[in-house]
């Protein structure tokens, strides 16, 4: 007898290692994966011991687990025990001198990212950010996009998402539909975005369209902007709203692969969690995140939220079997850190 499909949910934890009160809340839930940040990180083995802790909670299934690995100013992993990462403009500026050695040096890049998570048992990244920022727009994203130029956007997004598999570790392209021009901070209020549809097709979802017309797609996650945009629902955000899931990220860009939320506890939405909860997965996101470790939240959360639907199974999957399938070469991380560097140094 098949086992019962897990929660539609990801759910964050507090420290170091499980609680009591965590373990017996995620056996009792079963979510579909968990993420990390640093407060759960100390040093390779610790994370390794989480990990595995995590997925030997339940046998029944494999969950996956998620990070916050772009470079730049958004990473969990960091020094000593892990490389910084360049952020992604860095790349944006090399492929204004020569495009070829930008996708070189970020797919390099992006496979010793996914080389550092694999080690730990990691097997997605929340990574990368595909948002194309524009003037005035709020510096939450900022230098971690690739620039503002949505044609190299595109073109550096492919590179960046192939890297990661490279080392067998699921990509999350965020935040679709876009971003980039939030004039504020969603994890601190709403964004409102007023701009007419045809200058969002042009730029902001442009990157995320493109991409979404390659095989490339079927290997990712998405992960949802809370963004309101007034041209297509003015009074919800793109988490919780059918018109820009259904309309705009499954039928004009045309993703088809999982769809998750951004983290339910972001100051973007408001309302009790089940509520949250309930509003993504009826919109039609996948799975819905919940990053604090909170319990009274995650137990909220899970009250709103139900099994994996069939079409979130099957694309949870497919790109679970990244993390199985042959990988190329073992990378030399020091010379490839070299090259990295010199590419964006001189390239």
């Amino acid at each position: 007898m098949n086992s019962p499909a897990p929660m539609a949910a990801i759910f964050g934890m507090a420290g170091l290692s499980l609680t009591a009160a965590e373990r017996a809340f995620f056996l009792r839930s079963r979510p579909a994966g968990y993420i990390l940040f640093a407060r759960n990180i100390d040093k390779p083995s610790q994370v390794i011991a989480l990990v595995r802790d995590l997925r030997a909670l339940d046998s029944s299934y494999d969950p996956v687990v998620l990070i916050d690995q772009e470079g730049g100013r958004v990473q969990r992993l960091k020094p000593p025990h892990w490389r910084h990462a360049p952020p992604m403009a860095d790349f944006g500026v090399l492929h204004a001198r020569d495009p070829g050695k930008a996708s070189e040096g970020l797919r390099l890049n992006n496979r010793m990212i996914g080389a550092e998570l694999a080690a730990l048992g990691i097997d997605v990244d929340c990574a990368p950010c595909m948002d194309v920022p524009v003037e005035g727009a709020h510096d939450i994203i900022g230098d971690r996009a690739f620039g503002r130029d949505p044609a190299v956007v595109a073109a550096l997004s492919p590179p960046a998402c192939e890297g990661l598999i490279d080392a067998g570790v699921v990509p999350v392209i965020k935040h679709i539909p876009g971003h980039g021009r939030a004039a504020s901070d969603s994890h601190k209020e709403l964004p409102v975005v007023s701009d007419d549809l045809t200058t969002l097709r042009a730029n902001d979802f442009a990157p995320f369209k493109a991409l979404c017309a390659t095989p490339l797609q079927d290997l990712c996650f998405a992960m949802t902007a809370h963004v309101v945009y007034q041209a297509i629902d003015s009074q919800r955000p793109a988490t919780t709203s059918k018109a820009v899931i259904n309309d705009i990220i499954r039928g004009e860009i045309g993703f088809r692969g999982l769809l998750m939320s951004d983290d339910l506890g972001m100051k973007a939405l408001t309302g009790p969690f089940d509520a949250r909860a309930a509003a993504a997965l009826d919109a039609g996101c996948d799975l819905v995140l919940h990053c604090e470790g909170d319990p009274a939240e995650m137990e909220a959360v899970a009250k709103g939220t139900g099994p994996l639907r069939a079409n979130g199974q099957r694309a949870l999957a497919a790109v679970v079997g990244i993390r199985r399938r042959p990988r190329a070469p073992v990378l030399d991380m020091a010379a490839s850190g070299f090259r990295v560097a010199d590419l964006l140094r001189h390239g």
